[in-house]
């Protein structure tokens, strides 16, 4: 019984328990999945040359960046050839006016094809061939440009004469016919005739008749700069072009295109006729090897001629000043005389000559032949060209590690901290020598050891002119010389900061080797020392430094 209680009491219990347990609810059909949102397509990106610093070639380099998109009144190009102008060489070595804190895209003309059209572009359409124009930004595959800055090609022209154009022929174009007035019967002085604007202006000039042609060059390219119209070709290396110039014209010329700046300019001047017209566009003689050179800098600038307008009217001459990157504000008159041009290469009495042909990923090679002034007419850079290698025996451009000459700044220091008694002092060396002949002739074969292993004696006349030039910069550095006419405000605050800027990057400078010279009084040794210490040398023979420099303005772009 008990055990069969027990069993009912169980089994009552446990139907309690199956009551008391909640049925389970019916699975709910599973929701489906909600799809995942598609992934974003990657951003396009086109090849593109940046300038990530100011200095050497290795300063440019090639980089994928977000294409751009055609906004409104903008085309957008396919890029197939672009210009490389020598005010990028500037730009890049941190001298130009239009001077953008990197990384910036450099590149202000390109020839292309259309690929979009932005909202409100009329008068052109997909596939067709244009040139565009820029203040920047031209060195990549694709670019966005204001519709108002693209011309429509010839069907005859090539894109790489389509990028040789328009800065080269637009600059020439205002200087001859705008600020020139140039006519029939006159004559004209082209500095670097063999460059891309000079070979334009040459073009353009024999568009007139009877205009007498003055071009100077190197003798290895004056058979192409006569045949392209050049009437008296001049070797700059070898003669003097200003007296070349008077032995056949002795009154001068009409009209003179300076790229050239400094002393070049003054002589320019001296070599108008009367009613004749100088026209500056550019300071190439600042550039000198692949990095900037701020002696060389410093040297134009002070070489550059004042001219106040009373003595233009006394000598019934005109001065002018011409940058194709500040009309900007004036399209319409950009538009008008780029129309001209286009016309006169249709009718054949222009036609840009390239030099060659570089791909991107070469720029830095494309750059140095500018540099090197090998080029003769239009470098141009391409983003469909393969890079190729190197000639056997030609060296890809570099930027090494060189033992750098006292920096201008630490020279103008040294000079500006000599004592008043220095003549003394240089004398007290002289007597010296004088009273021991045997070290005197040790102190001889001193110096021409200095010499020899890369120093330099310096003559009197250059010692001077360095000394003139260095006072000048140190007076204009410290607060200003009244004695000079600042003409130029901004370069002046240029040369400022780039001194500044040398001066913060530079390595410490070699102590100069000193020498000991053997006197009677102990005294006047350490003053002798001094004195022989305190001689800066630079790294070439003075000499030969006017010739360098002329070679290294004369052939830029």
């Amino acid at each position: 019984m008990a055990e069969g209680g027990d069993a009912a009491t169980v089994a009552h219990e446990a139907g309690n328990a199956v009551q008391e347990t909640p049925k389970a609810e019916p699975e709910k059909a599973a929701a489906p999945a909600e799809p995942a949102p598609p992934a974003e397509p990657a951003e396009p990106t086109v090849r593109t040359i940046v300038l990530t610093g100011h200095g050497g070639y290795d300063k440019l380099s090639v980089q994928q960046k977000p294409q751009p998109k055609a906004g409104k009144g903008e085309v957008l190009v396919r890029v197939k050839a672009a210009g490389l102008n020598f005010s990028e060489l500037m730009v890049r070595q941190g001298l130009h006016d239009r001077m953008t804190k990197p990384p910036v895209v450099l590149g202000m003309e390109a020839a292309g094809v259309i690929e979009e059209l932005g909202e409100d572009v009329s008068g052109l359409e997909v596939g067709q061939n244009v040139i565009c124009l820029a203040q920047t930004g031209m060195w990549r595959e694709i670019v966005a440009v204001p519709a108002t800055n693209v011309f429509i090609m010839p069907e005859e022209m090539s894109y790489e004469e389509g990028a040789a154009i328009p800065l080269s022929y637009l600059t020439a174009y205002f200087m001859l016919f705008d600020f020139g007035n140039l006519r029939p019967g006159k004559s004209l002085l082209v500095h670097i005739a063999a460059g891309g604007v000079g070979w334009a202006a040459t073009q353009l000039a024999k568009t007139v008749d009877n205009v007498t042609i003055f071009g100077t060059a190197s003798a290895s390219k004056h058979d192409a700069i006569k045949e392209n119209g050049v009437d008296h070709p001049i070797d700059y290396r070898t003669r003097d072009y200003a007296e070349e110039i008077k032995n056949i014209s002795p009154k001068g010329v009409d009209v003179v295109l300076d790229p050239l700046g400094g002393a070049d300019t003054s002589k320019g001047l001296q070599l108008l006729r009367p009613m004749g017209k100088i026209v500056t566009y550019g300071s190439a003689n600042m550039v000198k090897g692949e990095n900037r050179n701020l002696m060389k800098m410093a040297k134009t600038l002070w070489q550059s001629t004042s001219v106040s307008p009373v003595s233009l009217v006394k000598t019934n001459k005109a001065i002018a000043g011409f940058q194709l990157a500040h009309l900007t504000g004036e399209i319409e008159l950009v538009r008008s005389a780029f129309q001209d041009i286009l016309n006169m290469y249709k009718d054949g009495k222009i036609k840009p000559r390239i030099d060659s042909v570089w791909a991107f990923e070469q720029v830095a090679e494309a750059m140095q032949q500018m540099n090197e002034r090998r080029n003769i007419g239009k470098v141009i850079l391409s983003p469909e060209k393969e890079p190729t290698k190197p000639a056997e025996g030609d060296a890809a451009p570099t930027s090494p590690l060189k033992k750098k000459k006292p920096s201008l700044f630490r020279r103008l220091s040294k000079r500006a901290s000599r004592s008043k008694d220095e003549g003394e002092k240089k004398d007290e060396v002289k007597n010296a020598k004088k009273e021991s002949p045997i070290k005197q002739e040790e102190q001889e074969k001193a110096d021409d050891n200095k010499a020899t292993n890369g120093h330099v004696q310096q003559t009197p006349e250059d010692e001077k002119i360095e000394d003139e030039a260095a006072e000048k910069l140190r007076a204009r550095l410290s607060g200003g010389d009244p004695n000079i006419e600042d003409t130029d405000k901004q370069t002046e605050e240029k040369v400022d900061e780039a001194v500044k800027e040398e001066k913060k990057d530079e390595a410490p400078a070699e102590e100069p080797e000193k020498i000991e010279v053997a006197v009677e009084n102990p005294a006047e040794t350490d003053d002798a020392k001094a004195a022989a210490a305190d001689v800066v040398p630079d790294d070439k023979p003075v000499e030969n430094e006017e010739k360098a420099d002329g070679d290294a303005s004369q052939e830029a772009n």
